[in-house]
Order: structure tokens, then sequence, then C-alpha cells
């Protein structure tokens, strides 16, 4: 018989790492057939295949690095996917589950170590530090069903934060109480320490990101800064005497804004973590954990159901009296439950600091039942937290579904994106995928139009190059692009012609800007596009990244409610707000931005919106003196002849080139007419020029000073 036991434990690095990667490939497969979530089924295999398993695999120095990528990336991608704005709104009840969550289960587990596990004040005190933190092992669960921005989920993330911190400040106190350092120096040192870490980081991370972002596109270096902030941030943690997963969570929050939740750079992101670390995270954890002293009877059990009990026991008394005080629903803190009630890293480092503390020589306060004890909580709660959090999140979408859906008006979104120009594509299908519905889950449509003429077979060629760079950039994104190169002798009318076989419900196009193309505003074909369709054009001049723009400033003309696109753009630009985590400020009369506010407050209660009184479409010039370098500018205008179309806006080409012409801007021609209005008839003209004949009469007399200005 062939005798394979000497080949075990596999050391070889390479072999170990085709091991891990067939855990994190077989995994998903067989827990989904046996309905359980795949995140406990790392943590068992790491159990079967460790050292207290099959002895089948080293826990190398490989699980050490990546199982520390791994919980600061969990650490990250929390801060990193919450609602910022939504915390800021509802930081007291944040706050108030914190202290729930922090302060029941560190009583009851302080009660249990001292009475009823016999542990020194010291060591039940440490014991309450472990169950009143938590890790979010369960979090790529709500990622994987995108509830991240759920309040639930924001309130469970923000509290967690808070927790682990208090928890980790305790034990700071706890391992100075054995040594010399614990008086009021140590104390104001450390708090020093802490205030500078935390505002230097603050006031630098986000002036280097705005001045990287600015300078570099490409994509692999604007992942590698990312990671480079990260670890940044958990390295000074660590020196400041605070854990690095506090630094990881942090540089989350700050980075928060600069990385939009449906971008390229956000899609890598969570695809590397996803993929690779947090899986080598959780296989790491289920190897330390000795399942074998369950079968063993006596003390160890007691400790085990103690620990596990209470501690889980005061998570859910949190989590359930939160909710109630909250007035969330009872699914709601299912999810609470479930996201804080998992203990992993955490934990057992508290317990290895608790391990290098003695009590008397030869004595720790940290003994061998305790350490087990603690490694089998870690097993259990995480698959509670698994099985938990996974419930809650069908609950919570299976109950949203029967919610109105607020984009419910907008089901005909098919959003045309024309391209020319190499060095405008990128930002424009960024604009799209920004504005674009993601519960629709639609993609976009790219498409290139060129001249029927002699150099038309090169021109092809050059456009399907651009197409497929533009459909790198979406499918990075998970963003599904349909392209065509369409030949037409009109530009205006190859576009219109898409529009119509696509059944478009809106374009996005850059500005026209080569001046040595035409030298009028609107160019060649502009003009004839937005009189051409009267459906919703929005065109575009960024000059900037835009995950580095700070501030969406909208100029609204008098009667522009009465138009039937009114909702339709006020819906892009807040889901743009609300991706780029930037204030939005509106301009117009009182009349209209009552119904944007109302509008805004139903739909979207998290974005941050002002509301400023322009009484007169003449006051446009002015704001060029509040719009900074990294503002956007929105003019919504009007085609001529429709119900908000005002004289005024006629110089509208002269005021952007005299007074925004450095500004990221967005001119938005909205929806005249219903889904279906649109006709081609001799009383619907298709085309306007930029300047009337009596205009350009006007300018002559003025120029000759036959009229007085």
């Amino acid at each position: 018989m062939l005798d394979f036991t000497h080949l075990f434990p596999i050391t070889n690095p390479t072999l170990i790492f085709f091991a891990v990667m067939s855990i994190i490939l077989f995994s998903p497969i067989i827990m989904g057939k046996l309905r359980i979530p795949h995140l406990i089924g790392m943590v068992l295999a790491g159990v079967l295949l460790g050292e207290y398993g099959f002895d089948i695999l080293v826990r190398d120095q490989s699980f050490e690095l990546f199982g520390k990528v791994g919980l600061y990336y969990i650490m990250f991608l929390a801060s990193l996917e919450m609602d910022i704005e939504s915390l800021r709104r509802n930081k007291k009840r944040a706050l108030a589950f914190a202290a729930l969550t922090f302060c029941i289960p560190f009583g009851l587990s302080y009660i249990v170590g001292a009475d009823l596990l016999g542990y020194t004040t010291a060591g039940a005190v440490l014991l309450g530090c472990i169950m009143s933190s938590n890790t979010l092992v369960s979090y790529p669960i709500v990622l994987r069903y995108g509830l991240q921005r759920k309040p639930s989920v924001t309130l469970s993330v923000a509290s967690s934060m808070i927790s682990l911190m208090l928890s980790l400040i305790i034990l700071a106190a706890i391992v100075a109480s054995f040594s010399n350092d614990s008086g009021p120096a140590f104390w104001t040192l450390f708090t020093l320490k802490f205030v500078l870490y935390c505002v230097s980081m603050v006031y630098i991370v986000p002036r280097l990101t705005r001045w990287f972002l600015r300078r570099y596109s490409d994509a692999v270096m604007q992942f590698a800064f990312v990671m480079a902030i990260l670890f940044m941030c958990a390295a000074l943690s660590e020196v400041v005497g605070v854990e690095g997963i506090f630094g990881a969570f942090l540089a989350g929050l700050i980075l928060n804004r600069y990385i939009p939740h449906v971008s390229p750079l956000m899609n890598r992101i969570e695809f590397i973590g996803n993929a690779l670390f947090i899986p080598y995270f959780l296989i790491g954890v289920g190897m330390l954990i000795n399942a074998r002293l369950l079968f063993q009877g006596g003390n160890i059990l007691w400790v085990i159901f103690c620990i596990t009990f209470f501690g889980t026991l005061g998570k859910a008394l949190a989590s359930y009296i939160a909710a109630f005080i909250c007035k969330l629903p009872l699914s709601s803190g299912h999810m609470m439950f479930g996201l804080t009630s998992a203990h992993a890293a955490g934990a057992i480092a508290m317990v290895m600091v608790g391990m290098k503390l003695q009590l008397a020589p030869g004595i720790y306060l940290v003994n061998e039942n305790m350490l087990n004890g603690v490694v089998i909580m870690i097993l259990i709660t995480c698959i509670i937290s698994s099985i938990i959090t996974d419930r809650a999140s069908q609950q919570i979408v299976l109950r949203d579904k029967e919610l109105p859906d607020e984009n419910k008006n907008a089901d005909d979104e098919k959003i045309l994106i024309p391209v020319k120009y190499p060095e405008y594509a990128n930002n424009l299908i960024h604009l799209g995928m920004l504005m674009r519905n993601t519960k629709l889950n639609r993609g976009l449509i790219g498409m290139t139009v060129v001249y029927d003429d002699a150099n038309m077979r090169r021109n092809q060629e050059q456009g399907q190059h651009l197409l497929e760079q533009i459909t790198r950039l979406a499918a990075a994104a998970d963003v599904k692009m349909q392209t065509q190169v369409r030949i037409a002798a009109n530009i205006a009318n190859g576009i219109k012609h898409a529009f119509n076989e696509y059944q478009a419900s809106e374009i996005i196009i850059g500005m026209h800007s080569h001046m040595n193309t035409s030298p009028r505003f609107w160019g060649e074909f502009h003009q004839s596009l937005f009189n051409g369709l009267n459906r919703q054009i929005i065109m575009a001049r960024i000059l900037q990244p835009l995950n580095t723009i700070r501030r969406i400033q909208v100029a609204v003309p008098s009667r522009a409610q009465y138009e039937h696109g009114f909702y339709r753009w006020i819906e892009r630009l807040v889901r743009m707000s609300s991706s780029l985590d930037c204030r939005i400020q509106f301009h117009g009369r009182p009349d209209t931005l009552s119904l944007i506010n109302e509008y805004v407050q139903n739909k979207h209660t998290n974005i941050r919106a002002d509301y400023t009184q322009m009484e007169h479409w003449n006051e446009l010039p002015k704001l060029a003196g509040t719009i900074h370098e990294d503002h956007l500018f929105v003019v919504i205008t009007a085609r001529k002849g429709t119900i908000s179309y005002k004289k005024a806006q006629d110089r509208l080409p002269e005021e952007i080139t005299k007074f925004f012409s450095g500004t990221n801007l967005m001119i938005i021609f909205p929806d005249q007419y219903e889904v279906g209005a649109e006709e081609m008839t001799f009383a619907t003209p298709q085309h306007q020029e930029e300047n009337s004949a009596y205009e350009i009469l006007r300018k002559w007399l003025y120029k000759k000073n036959i009229l007085k200005h």
C-alpha cells in the first residue's frame, strides 16, 4: 500500500500556494451546494488542512503576510464602501450603537470571566475587550449582495471601528499596568501621538491623493498608490501604539471620496482583495483553530460555552436594542447582529498580547484554556456571523424589492456616448458610469462616426481602436459596453440615426474644443445635434479626473420645472454627486429650487445639497467668482422655442468663453417632450443656427458704432 504521509505537511511554497488557490476555487462551489456561506468554507478548510487537522499545510510566512494584508483589506474595504454622508447624518445613532455593542458584551464578559471562570481582574478585563470588539469577517457577504450602503451596514461598520478602538485603548492600559510606564506621562504622550497621527493623515493624504490622481491616470500606478497609502497609514498606526487595522480603516475613510463606488479603480481594489488577500486571511485563521480540544472534555467545554454564549448574547442584545431605538426593521437588527458578532484577528491579537504578560514567574495572564477557548469561539462566531449575515442580506433584498423603486421612471435608461478624440474618451465613459443606474445593470453604448470620404478606412480603423480602449475601461468596472463605428456623410445625422436604432434615452458627448476644426463655439455638428433631437443631451468638458471634483455647481433657469426632462437631469446629477461623495449646489429661482429640494429629500437623503437663489439668468457671470478649479460647473439650458428658453441664453457661448474658459463644464439640454413624442414635422424645425441673422446684424451695427451700447 502506498504511503504518502512522508509528503506532508507541504512545505514547498509553490505547492502551498497551489493548495490555497484550490481552496479559494472549490470552497464557494462546495459550500454553495450545501447552502452555507463560502466564508465558512475557507475557515473550515484551514481547520482541516492545518496543524491541528490533517496537518497537510504548514502555516508559513505567506499566511502571516497575506493574512495580515487580508485583515487590513477587510477594514480598508469596509471604510472605503461606507456611505460617509449617511454616517454624518446618523452619527448619533452610530455612537449609540457603538456604546451598546461595546458596553453590553464587555460587562457580560467581565462578569463571566471574574465570577464563572475565576480569572483575575486583568484577565476578566482582557476577556471583555476581546468580546466587545469584533472583526467584519462576514462583510464580503454584504458586498456580494450590494448592501454596503444600507443604514444597518453603515452603523455596524462604524460601531465596529469605535468598539475596536476602545478595546485597543483598554488593552494598551492593561499592558501599561504590567510595566512601569502606566503613569500620567505615558497616557499624555500616547494621546498626543494618536491625535497628531490622525490630524496628519487627514491633512496630508487628501492633498497627496488629489495631486497624484490629477497627474497620473495609469491603472497600475493608481492601484499601487492606493496600496501605498493603505500600508503607510497601517504602519504609522503601529508606530503610534495602535494596531495597524485602525490605520487601514482610517485610510479607507480618507480615500472614500476619491475612489467612486462605480469606477475601474474600485473594481480592481475589490477584485484583488476578494480573490486573494481576504481568503488567505480566513484560511490562516482556520489553521490556528484546534478542533480536537472539543472532544477532550473537561473544563475547556465550559470555558468555550461561557465565552461564546455570553459574548454573543451581548452582541445580540446590543444589536436588537439599537435597531429598536433607531426605529429600524427587524431584518436590519439581524444584519447588525450578523456583522458585529464575529471575532477573528483582533481577538487573536489581544490573546497573543495577553500570553506575554506575566502575573508571576511562569504564570501568564492568558492560560492554555483561555487561549483554546478564544480560538474555538472564533470558529463558532464566524459560523454564526456568516449564516446570520447571509440570511439577513436575503431578507433585506426581498424587503426592499417590495418598496417603490425610486428609479422606476428612468427605466428607459440607455446612454449613448459618441467619442472621437482619445484624450477625452475616458472621461466621458467615467461620466456615463457615474450617471448610470446600477440597479438596472445596463451597459453603455459607445460609438464613433467617420466621414464617408477618401480617408474612411483609416479613420474607421482608428475609431475601432478607440472603441476597444473604452471597452476595456468599462470592463474594468464590470460595465457592459456596446460599440459601433458608423460611416456617415453627416456626423450629426449619424449620431441621431444610432440614437434611434439603439432606442437610447440620452447622449453624453464631449464639448467642441478643437478650434482648427471649427472656430464656432458649438463646432460643426453639436448645434445640429441638440436641435435635431428632443431628448437629453449632456455636453461635457472635463479638465481633471472626475474623482478629484469637490463640488458640483448647477445653474438652473426659471421655469425649468415645466420641462418633461426636469427630473431626469436632477437624477443624473445627484447620482454623480453621490458616487463622488461631493457637495452639489443649485442656483435658481425659489420655486424651482423648492421642487429640486423636495425631489432630493425624497429620493436621495444622503446627498449634501445646497440651494442659492439666482433671480435672473443675467447673474450667470457672477458665479464665476465662486467656482474653483476642482469644481464642476453645470449649466441647464434649453432649446429655442421651449418653455424654459429665454433670450439671455443666446449669450451663453460668449459668457462661457469669457468667464468660464478654464472651468470643468457641463451643458445639459433636457428632454423637451415625453417619450415617443419626437416627430420630425414642418412645424418642428430640426436645425437652428448658432446666431440668428438679427444677432449678427446687431453685432455688426455695434462694431460700426451705428448703434450705441
